[in-house]
């Protein structure tokens, strides 16, 4: 994993989690998956840490 601070996209968080786009929105409201941050109107990431933690517990 790079830096930690950084904000994962979508695009990344799937292909790092080998999850869909549906399959993370479901797993997030479900209280599963680390919440995505408002990054502006329409777009949102992850904090790379919050997603690394969620990896290593699985």
């Amino acid at each position: 994993m790079t830096n930690p601070d950084r904000i994962l996209r979508c695009k990344d968080v799937m292909a790092l989690t080998g999850l869909s786009r549906s399959t993370l929105y479901a797993m997030m409201s479900d209280g599963t998956f680390p919440a995505s941050i408002k990054l502006s109107k329409r777009a949102v990431g992850w904090r790379a840490k919050a997603v690394q933690a969620w990896l290593d517990a699985r």
